[in-house]
């Protein structure tokens, strides 16, 4: 992307981070709220020790994409993933170099999280390659449906990338505007998994999704009162459950501001406040940012932390015929507030 990079000041609190291994610094969480009557409705926290430098996109159809490339340079010259996309989408690019989260015009929503223990496997080249920060990109481009998603992906292999000694060890979450969803992860040794069913709301970090499943089948929460334990720390197992715990109470919402404040609570109750411990005693990490997706309508909205106010805007505000310009948005600017349609501008693509 041609926006300027934001760098943070060298702080004694951010040099003890950068010393940390990056496999150690990374958090997130997803909550699917696809039970009430008005819509389908996502959240997710993007939590980061620096500034993943991210940049709302609107990308048309038409858009020539390359999976063997990575920030500008050929990372996989046999059989990479080229596609043209067949759907306009809406995203937060992470470092110009790939989709960290996004919906496209059909309602398929999709979420790159940390997973430490990833392993894409050895690179079986009768399978197109495409490299991890374009993953969910993929299914935004080209996919209507999660059941269309996982037949998609079936026929590539993602490829592990680094940006400045950050590997894209990551899993991914998809869900569609009918509610259904589904959890890909790849564990050592390359085996591909998937989760899918559309009770599969919550979606952290390691360990896998099955242990985290198996951790939460150990609490039972019928007839919970403000006196019920739940966890309270950040860690991913921690998370999980106190995400899981909120949505089961939500109450049916009387209008779409209703439902989205509500994912917008439970992803603020599990956000990672500054200066929280991370894995290593002396590091750090916080939530960077907030997003919620209304799948129904395809709205996108976004939160910094660092900022007062929620933005947002509906895709079908933008023109996605092929040809048309890529549009965005630097969402770090404290002035912005509310339908930011208006604010994007036109840009070229950088991932």
């Amino acid at each position: 992307m041609t926006i300027a990079r934001r760098m943070l000041p060298l702080t004694a609190a951010l040099v003890a981070i950068l010393v940390q291994p990056f496999s150690a610094a990374f958090a997130c969480t997803r909550v699917l709220w696809n039970e009430n009557r008005l819509g389908v409705f996502v959240g997710r926290t993007m939590d980061f020790p620096v500034s993943t430098e991210p940049v709302i996109t609107v990308l048309p159809r038409g858009i020539a994409h390359d999976g063997g490339t990575f920030a500008g340079q050929r990372i996989e010259s046999n059989n990479p993933a080229r596609w043209v996309s067949k759907y306009g989408s809406i995203v937060t690019s992470v470092y110009g170099a790939g989709t960290a989260d996004g919906v496209n015009e059909k309602g398929v929503a999709m979420h790159l999280l940390y997973f430490i223990p990833t392993d894409f496997g050895v690179r079986d080249v009768k399978k197109p390659g495409l490299q991890a920060a374009l993953w969910g990109q993929f299914v935004l481009d080209n996919a209507a449906s999660v059941e269309e998603s996982l037949a998609l992906l079936d026929n590539i292999q993602p490829l592990m990338v680094d940006h400045e000694g950050i590997k894209a060890t990551v899993h991914l979450a998809i869900e569609d505007a009918t509610g259904d969803s589904a959890i890909i992860e790849y564990i050592p040794g390359g085996k591909k998994t998937i989760y899918h069913s559309r009770d599969y709301r919550i979606m952290t970090n390691d360990p896998s999704f099955d242990q985290q499943l198996a951790n939460r089948a150990k609490y039972n929460f019928d007839n919970a009162t403000r006196q019920t334990p739940i966890p309270g720390n950040t860690d991913a197992k921690d998370r999980f459950i106190r995400a899981d715990y909120y949505r089961q109470w939500l109450p049916e919402p009387k209008n779409t501001r209703e439902a989205v404040a509500a994912i917008l609570a439970i992803a603020r109750n599990v956000s990672v406040p500054f200066g929280a411990p991370n894995r290593e005693p002396g590091s750090l990490y916080n939530t960077e940012y907030r997003t919620a997706i209304d799948l129904t309508n395809r709205t996108y909205y976004f939160e910094f932390t660092t900022a007062p106010n929620v933005i947002w805007t509906t895709l079908s505000n933008f023109d996605l015929s092929e040809g048309r310009p890529i549009q965005v948005l630097d969402p770090d600017d404290i002035n912005l507030t509310g339908d930011v349609t208006s604010k994007f501008t036109p840009d070229k693509i950088g991932f």
